[in-house]
């Protein structure tokens, strides 16, 4: 019998996101189509790194309303049943292998400690039947998507990064390590404002004194213009996580173009960006009064 051969999974999610892109429908930029969250584990648990937004454009390619995600025997064990026909997708993860090299001249053994991706087969509580309510929610509101999450502003003014305002370009400039943006109301919402504001303040988490992010050695001249595929994936995070509108400001907008680039000739691009994206919203929310506070959360 012939071994049908192992899928290429970091390629197969790099042609659906260069997809997406190309179609002007980024699943890091307007991830609002299907769900209003991030896509989630069986078990209310949710994905991080690239799932997130692997996950986000293979449900928006086919319309899954629900947020969850579950393998085949998870599924099973809730009681559900995968529809006949209905095509799995993937959920990466990270796994180590231990090898032990011995140099044939003098003998002497060296372990190294390989890491490489492994996956699951994973499926939409769309495309199972007999799951229990909850995994079927009811499509968001598009009214409310979007609107200002409570404490969103609390959360981002106690991030100990200067923020100033004034001109009509949202930038971070790494040498004074300053935010600024236009004044709150030059965006066409205080949503809009906030959105842009969790771009910025994304770049500045990699200050050297902070992630220290450096990407000039691995991509060149590309290297600022990776920077900002990092920036969007943490700002659409961010948005998922405090319920704001994500899209990109004029002064991000022209990067596009670089970011399909970087991903042609780098299958493993994403998966990269979107790992520092996440340190990133871990390192931004750690800030946050409320994730300190769950009785404050709680109200």
């Amino acid at each position: 019998m012939t071994r049908k051969p192992r899928p290429d999974v970091a390629q197969v999610i790099t042609d659906l996101i260069l997809e997406k892109i190309a179609a002007g429908t980024a699943p890091w930029l307007k991830p609002w189509s299907a769900t209003s969250t991030r896509p989630m584990r069986h078990n209310g648990i949710p994905y991080t790194g690239i799932n997130t937004f692997f996950l986000w454009a293979v449900a928006e390619a086919c319309g899954y309303a629900s947020p969850y995600w579950m393998t085949y025997r998870q599924a099973a064990e809730l009681g559900g049943q995968v529809r006949k026909g209905e095509s799995g997708s993937y959920s990466v993860f990270y796994s180590t292998a231990h090898k032990t090299d011995t140099d044939r001249q003098t003998g002497e053994t060296t372990e190294k400690t390989i890491r490489f991706m492994k996956w699951n087969h994973v499926f939409n509580a769309s495309q199972i039947d007999g799951l229990p309510a909850h995994y079927y929610p009811e499509p968001p509101d598009p009214k409310a998507i979007g609107e200002l999450s409570a404490g969103v502003r609390d959360f981002l003014d106690a991030i100990p990064i200067r923020v100033v305002h004034g001109g009509s370009s949202a930038h971070y400039t790494p040498s004074t390590d300053t935010v600024t943006l236009p004044q709150p109301q030059a965006f066409h919402s205080i949503e809009a404002y906030f959105s842009t504001r969790c771009h910025e303040l994304s770049h500045a988490s990699g200050h050297a004194k902070r992630l220290n992010r450096q990407f000039g050695k691995r991509f060149g001249d590309q290297a600022y213009a990776f920077e900002e595929v990092v920036a969007s994936l943490a700002q659409s995070i961010l948005c998922a996580e405090y319920g704001l509108p994500n899209e990109l400001h004029d002064s991000h907008a022209s990067y596009i173009d670089h970011w399909l680039n970087i991903m042609r000739g780098d299958k493993t691009a994403i998966l990269h960006a979107a790992a520092k994206a996440e340190q990133a919203v871990q390192w931004l929310r750690q800030f946050d009064p409320a994730l300190a506070d769950p009785e404050r959360k709680a109200a």
